[in-house]
């Protein structure tokens, strides 16, 4: 299956606690840490409620 790098860019500071469990779901939770995951439909939607904190890096 194909894999997708998830950067976080924005800060979980201040943020509501359910975006903060998201980003903990995806594997992120620090500032510029970098995850690879499974290219599915969960991730990709977990990565649209979330638009100001992360971002897909290319390659």
């Amino acid at each position: 299956m194909a894999k997708i790098k998830i950067k976080q860019i924005g800060s979980p500071i201040r943020r509501p606690a359910d975006q903060k469990k998201i980003l903990i779901g995806l594997g992120l939770g620090k500032m510029h840490r970098v995850v690879e995951l499974e290219d599915t439909a969960e991730v990709r939607g977990a990565i649209k409620k979330l638009p100001h904190m992360v971002q897909v890096v290319e390659g």
